[in-house]
Order: C-alpha cells, then structure tokens, then sequence
C-alpha cells in the first residue's frame, strides 16, 4: 500500500473512467457518482482533503471534489 487515503485512491480510480470526456463533463458526473454512491464518512472525508490543499488528487477528480462543497465553501 502507498499510504494514499481511500477516498483518493477511489476518486482517482473514478477520474481515470472519465479522462475521454471534457473537464467539466467529467467533473459533473464523478459528482453525482460520489453524490448518489459514497457514504457520508467518505464523502466528508474527500472534502476534508480538499481543504487541505487535495494533495494526490487528480485534477479530473479534484474539480469534482470542489463541485461538492457546500455553497459558499472554500
């Protein structure tokens, strides 16, 4: 094992199935993936990394991340 946390060992795997498809595209439909399919644990636990920086996350997977974030977020 890599010492790479769950959540972005699995976002990355999901932004892999994507790479063919824009951006933004990509982004949107990881989104609702983690949305409809991720436990609450996991999902707070991505936006946890995301705050601190999302350091490993892939840049297809760390948009999605940021489209979770409540409004106003940061």
């Amino acid at each position: 094992m890599d010492g790479t946390p769950p959540h972005v060992r699995l976002a990355n795997d999901i932004a892999a199935q994507f790479t063919h498809r824009p951006l933004d595209e990509a982004a949107e439909a990881i989104a609702a993936h983690v949305r409809a399919f991720w436990e609450p644990r996991m999902r707070t636990a991505l936006l946890e990394h995301l705050s601190a920086g999302g350091a490993g996350l892939d840049p297809i997977a760390l948009r999605a991340a940021e489209l979770l974030r409540p409004a106003g977020v940061r």
